[in-house]
C-alpha cells in the first residue's frame, strides 16, 4: 500500500500546483477588456477540427507541418498510455488488456508506431534546431533553451514507455502485441527485473507530471491553449479583417485603443499566450522580409512579457510600482514597430493556431492617433485632407465628377450609348443594376481614372444599367481607420452609409478591394447592408452571361498580382484570373508568390501615404517578383497596387519594356 499512497499524495500535488498556475494565468486574461467569443458554436468546433486536431496550417510548410503533425498526434494516441500508468499507480498492474486481445492489440500496435514516430521525430527536431535551423526558428538563447528542453522532455516519454514495455517482456507480463518493443527487448537482451520496471514507471510518471506543470511557465503553453484559442478565434465567424467599432457617444469609456494589456481583450492576451513562436508568421512579413524593426512573432510574445510583468502586479492589489509605469507601448512595442505594418494578413494567414496580429496592431495604432497624437508626420496631411476634402488627397468633392464628365464626352465621340446615372437625378437606385462606387483614387488619380473609365465603357457594352453618386461619394475610410483614427473612418462611414441609404442602394460594384471590404464587410456595423462585388467578380460574370465577349486577340505575357484586401481579406483569387483566362492570346504566367501566398505591395494600412525609412522598399521586392517572369503585362485589380507597382517598375528603369494595366484595361482593348 507503499506505492499507492506516495503516488497518490505526488499525484495531488502536482495537479493541485498544475490548477494553481491555470487559475494564475486566468486571473491574468481578467485584467484585459470582456469579450464574448461563444457565438457560433458549431463553426468554432469545426475550426478545432480543421486547424487544431488536423493542423491544415502547418501543413502548408509541408516538411516542417508533418514533423509537427507526428508529434501532435504521437502525444494525443499516446495520452492512453499515460492514462494506463497513472491507473497502475493505483492498482498494481492494472491494463487496459481486459478490452480483449484483439481491442488491446490495436492499442499497444498503435502505441509502439506513434512512441517510435515520435521519438524518431523529435530527434530530427532537435538537430534541425542546432543544425541548418531555418531562419524563421532562429531566436534568442532563452527560447532555444526552452524549446530544447520541451524536446528532451517528450523523448524521455517515449524513452520511459519503451522501458516499461521491454521490461514488461522480459518478466513476461506483456500482453498485447507490441512489435517495436519487442524489437528492442531482443536487441538489448535485459534479464527482467521489477525494480527496474518500477524505475521506469516511476520515471515516465515524473516526466509527464513535470512536463504538465512546466507547460503553463513555456512558450509550449501553446500544448494547451492551442484548441481553445482556434476555437475562441472568429475566423470563419465573422468576414475576415473586420475591425471592432468604437462608440465615442459612450462618455465612459476613457481610453481610445491599446496603451496597455487592460486596453486588450482577453483574446488578443489569449493570442500571446498562444504563440508556438514558429516564425511563419514573420517570415511572410512583406516589411519584416524588406528590412523594417516589424516583426509579428515579436507583436505577440511582447504582449505575453508584458502580461507576465503586469499580472502578478495587478492580481495582488499593487498600486504603486515601476512595473505599472512601463506601459506597452512604447515600453515593449515601439511606434516605429507598429506604423511598419501594411495590415496584408500574411501573418494571419500563416499562423497555425489562427492568432490576429493585425488587430493588435491597429488597436495599438489607435492610442497612438487618438490618444497620443503620436503618428508620422506624412499623416498630418493625410488626415487634414480627410477631413477638409473627404479624400487623402486635396481635389474637392466635386472634382470627383470630372471621370463622369471624359467618360460622357469619348462616348459621344464614339457615338455610343452612355447607360450611367447619377443617383441624385433618380432619387433611387430601385431601376438600377448596381451602383458603381468610384472610390478616391479612381476619382482623382489620373492614371487610375482610365481604369475607373474602361470598368465603365465595360458595362456600358454590356448594357448594365449602372448608376454613381458621384461628389456624394465620400472616402469610405478604410486608410483612416487603418491608420488608427477610427473616429475619422466612424464619421465617413455614417456619412456614406446614410447617403447610401437614401437613394435605397442594394447592390455595389467597386475596382477597389480596399473600398469594396469597408463597403461590404464593415459597413454593416453602421445599419446597412449591401451585396458588393469587386470589378473583376462582376466582369466574370458579363461574360459568363455572354454579355460581353472578348475578341481581339493580346498577344502578351501577363502576370497578375494579388491584392491582399481582395484575396486574403476576400477569398477572390478565380475570378481576375477567370477574366483573364477569356482573353484571347493571352499567355499567362504565375508569380512565385501568388494567391494566398501573394506578397503585399506595401501601400496597404495606410502605407500608401508614407515613406520607407528602413530597409527596402516593398514595392521594390513585389516589382522584382514580377519581373522575374519575364512579364511583359502587370495585371493589377487594385489601385493601390497599381500605383506601388508603377512605381516600381520606374524605379527599375522597365517603363518601356512593362506596362501596368488594370483587368478592366485589359478586357475592354479586346472588346474594343
Amino acid at each position: 500500500m507503499v506505492k499507492p499512497i506516495i503516488f497518490g499524495v505526488i499525484l495531488l500535488s502536482a495537479v493541485g500546483f498544475f490548477i494553481f498556475s491555470i487559475n494564475r494565468f486566468l486571473s491574468y486574461l481578467k485584467i484585459a477588456k470582456p469579450e464574448n467569443r461563444f457565438n457560433e458554436i458549431g463553426k468554432r468546433l469545426k475550426n478545432v477540427f480543421v486547424f487544431a486536431f488536423m493542423q491544415t496550417k502547418l501543413l502548408r510548410d509541408k516538411f516542417a507541418g508533418i514533423l509537427h503533425l507526428c508529434i501532435y498526434w504521437g502525444f494525443v494516441v499516446l495520452l492512453l498510455v499515460v492514462v494506463e500508468s497513472i491507473i497502475e499507480g493505483f492498482a498494481p498492474h492494472f491494463s487496459f488488456a481486459f478490452l480483449g486481445s484483439p481491442v488491446y492489440s490495436i492499442i499497444t500496435v498503435t502505441q509502439d508506431f506513434f512512441g517510435a514516430l515520435v521519438f524518431v521525430t523529435v530527434l530530427f527536431s532537435l538537430f534541425r534546431r542546432y543544425v541548418g535551423t531555418p531562419k524563421r526558428l532562429q531566436v534568442e538563447a532563452s527560447s532555444k533553451a526552452d524549446a530544447t528542453f520541451i524536446l528532451i522532455m517528450i523523448m524521455l516519454v517515449m524513452v520511459t514507455m519503451f522501458g516499461q514495455n521491454i521490461e514488461r517482456i522480459a518478466l513476461g507480463h506483456s500482453e498485447g502485441y507490441r512489435p517495436i518493443s519487442d524489437f528492442l527487448y531482443k536487441l538489448f537482451k535485459p534479464e527482467g527485473s521489477s525494480a527496474m520496471y518500477e524505475a521506469f514507471w516511476w520515471g515516465h510518471i515524473a516526466v509527464v507530471l513535470g512536463f504538465m506543470n512546466y507547460l503553463p511557465y513555456s512558450k509550449h503553453f501553446h500544448v494547451l491553449s492551442s484548441v481553445p484559442n482556434t476555437f475562441f478565434s472568429n475566423f470563419d465567424i465573422e468576414p475576415k479583417g473586420v475591425l471592432k467599432t468604437i462608440n465615442f457617444e459612450d462618455e465612459s469609456i476613457t481610453q481610445w485603443g491599446a496603451k496597455d494589456i487592460k486596453d486588450l481583450t482577453w483574446k488578443e492576451v489569449f493570442d500571446g499566450y498562444t504563440c508556438t513562436e514558429c516564425g511563419r508568421c514573420t517570415s511572410v512579413c512583406p516589411a519584416n522580409t524588406t528590412g523594417k524593426l516589424l516583426n509579428p512573432k515579436m507583436i505577440v510574445t511582447k504582449i505575453r512579457k508584458r502580461t507576465h510583468d503586469l499580472g502578478p502586479v495587478v492580481t495582488a492589489g499593487v498600486t504603486e510600482s515601476p512595473v505599472l509605469e512601463q506601459p506597452l507601448v512604447p515600453d515593449y512595442i515601439t511606434p516605429q514597430e507598429l506604423w511598419a505594418c501594411t495590415t496584408c494578413m500574411a501573418c494571419v494567414q500563416e499562423c497555425p493556431v489562427l492568432i490576429d496580429h493585425v488587430t493588435s496592431i491597429v488597436d495599438m495604432r489607435r492610442n497612438l492617433v487618438m490618444m497620443e497624437s503620436q503618428f508620422p508626420d506624412e499623416l498630418n496631411t493625410v488626415f487634414r485632407n480627410l477631413e477638409n476634402n473627404e479624400s487623402p488627397w486635396a481635389f474637392g468633392a466635386n472634382e470627383r465628377n470630372d471621370w463622369i464628365d471624359e467618360l460622357s464626352d469619348e462616348l459621344d465621340k464614339e457615338g455610343k450609348p452612355n447607360s450611367l446615372k447619377k443617383l441624385s437625378s433618380m432619387g433611387t437606385a430601385d431601376n438600377l443594376d448596381v451602383v458603381f462606387w468610384s472610390g478616391c483614387m479612381g476619382a482623382f488619380d489620373k492614371r487610375y481614372r482610365n481604369a475607373t473609365k474602361s470598368f465603365a465603357q465595360i458595362m456600358n457594352e454590356a448594357g448594365v444599367k449602372y448608376g454613381v453618386l458621384g461628389s456624394e461619394e465620400k472616402c469610405t475610410g478604410d486608410p483612416a481607420r487603418r491608420l488608427g483614427n477610427e473616429y475619422l473612418f466612424s464619421m465617413f462611414a455614417q456619412q456614406n452609409a446614410e447617403t447610401l441609404k437614401q437613394y435605397n442602394v442594394k447592390k455595389v460594384v467597386t475596382a477597389c478591394p480596399h473600398c469594396m471590404h469597408s463597403l461590404k464587410n464593415e459597413y454593416s456595423q453602421f445599419g446597412v447592408e449591401l451585396e458588393v462585388k469587386h470589378h473583376t467578380e462582376y466582369i466574370a460574370e458579363l461574360m459568363e452571361q455572354g454579355k460581353i465577349k472578348p475578341k481581339n486577340e493580346i498577344k502578351e505575357k501577363v502576370t497578375f498580382h494579388d491584392s491582399c484586401y481582395l484575396g486574403r481579406y476576400n477569398d477572390i483569387y478565380d475570378a481576375p484570373r477567370k477574366t483573364l483566362d477569356n482573353i484571347p492570346g493571352l499567355n499567362i504566367v504565375e508569380m512565385e508568390k501568388n494567391r494566398d501566398r501573394g506578397m503585399c505591395c506595401g501601400a496597404g494600412g495606410g502605407r500608401m501615404f508614407m515613406e520607407e525609412h528602413e530597409g527596402k522598399r516593398v514595392n521594390i521586392e513585389r516589382t522584382e517578383q514580377a519581373l522575374s517572369t519575364g512579364a511583359t503585362t502587370i495585371a493589377a485589380a487594385c489601385p493601390f497596387c497599381m500605383t506601388m507597382m508603377t512605381d516600381g517598375i520606374k524605379e527599375k528603369g522597365k517603363t518601356e519594356e512593362v506596362k501596368i494595366k488594370d483587368i478592366s484595361e485589359i478586357v475592354l482593348e479586346s472588346l474594343k
